[in-house]
């Protein structure tokens, strides 16, 4: 048995400002849909709650986003944002976005990014966040691009219950999807040079658009393409993504299993997050695990202990090196995952956001 410490503390990290201290945080996109004083709201009550990070979003509409940026700024709450590259600003007006056949929103192919919009659009709000004076810790730019949800090349099923592909060369549109990982590529070129530009954020880390860990099985019963994270991050390292970003971006959801198969679990999930030369250090940019009793008051217990099991594993992997930063997915807005349960921080979710130097958990892992 391995007793496991995971209280956070600073691990190297790959990044143009030096070494990095671990984060933990927490989801609240789309910011953008709520008035002002709805955005003053969840923004006081994340801080006020011990939130010091936040992976917040920059969509449509751009300045209610940057809005928002502002909000969490002036409260002390440093921002990872991810910009959302299934913007319809960043097409050309032919481009027409895949169905998704009413079960999914339709989005737009990644290989028809038009890089010029790309560039101009970004620049422009990067622009109007530095004149805010606004700091940003980190850009991720994209999201879930292994997965049909988030990128037109993979395609939804007309019927849901066949068969999905299992790798890149059973895809049917295998060629679209590689060009759309060269525009991608191209895409957090501009990023990072737009970043570096800036005043306020020049050494602000890039991480790579978090992946989907979604599984095969997960994948055909729904009907909805998607490829292997492990896959798709040597596909981008062929490319030469490492010279780019300073963190690959990842996802988990590893469900409400015993302590010793999270743990697992995880460890499988993010064994391509290394601490040397041979790739870069990750940042889990989404995680959760679902409560589905929606009682006042909550009863959180299951998902307090699968929440210690999954911190415990980020932990190892933080003292290591591997990971530099982990964000919950979500505040308050996903009824199952949302940590804002009956007006207050749930239990889980207060052991969730726990911050370094805030409070020392131990968990007893095998």
């Amino acid at each position: 048995m391995l007793l496991a410490v995971w209280g956070v503390a600073p691990v190297p990290a790959v990044h143009a400002g030096g070494t990095l201290p671990a984060r933990i945080g927490v989801n609240r996109l789309n910011l953008a849909w709520l008035s002002r004083s709805e955005q003053e709201r969840v923004l006081g009550e994340m801080a006020a709650n011990g939130v010091t990070h936040a992976r917040l979003s920059l969509s449509r509409p751009v300045d209610k986003s940057i809005e928002g940026l502002e909000i969490a700024s002036r409260l002390g709450i440093g921002i990872l944002l991810e910009i959302q590259l299934t913007n319809k600003s960043y097409f050309p007006e032919t481009a027409r976005p895949r169905t998704g056949f009413g079960r999914i929103w339709d989005v737009y192919r990644l290989s028809e990014l038009d890089l010029d919009r790309y560039r101009m659009g970004l620049r422009d709000a990067l622009r109007r966040i530095d004149a805010l004076g606004i700091r940003l810790e980190a850009i991720e730019p994209g999201n879930e691009i292994n997965f049909s949800a988030y990128n037109g090349d993979l395609l939804v099923y007309r019927r849901p219950g066949e068969p999905t592909p299992r790798n890149i060369a059973d895809l049917a549109g295998s060629a679209a999807f590689e060009q759309g990982l060269d525009k991608y590529l191209e895409a957090v070129k501009i990023t990072r040079e737009e970043v570096r530009a800036t005043v306020h954020s020049s050494d602000a880390a890039i991480v790579s658009a978090g992946l989907s860990d979604l599984s095969a099985d997960w994948a055909d019963r729904r009907g909805m393409e998607r490829l292997d994270p492990h896959e798709v991050i040597a596909l981008l390292r062929k490319r030469g993504i490492d010279s780019l970003v300073d963190a690959y971006g990842i996802h988990v959801y590893p469900g409400q299993k015993p302590a010793p198969t999270l743990f697992d679990r995880v460890r499988r999930t993010l064994d391509f997050c290394r601490a040397d030369n041979a790739g870069r250090p990750c940042w889990v940019t989404e995680w959760g695990i679902a409560n589905t009793a929606h009682d006042c008051p909550v009863d959180d217990r299951k998902r307090e202990d699968a929440v210690r099991a999954v911190r415990a594993a980020f932990q190892q992997m933080m003292d290591a090196g591997q990971l530099t930063a982990a964000f919950y997915y979500d505040w308050d807005t996903e009824q199952s995952y949302s940590l804002w349960r009956c007006g207050r921080l749930s239990p889980a979710g207060a052991l969730a956001v726990t911050s370094a130097g805030t409070e020392e958990k131990r968990a007893v892992l095998p």
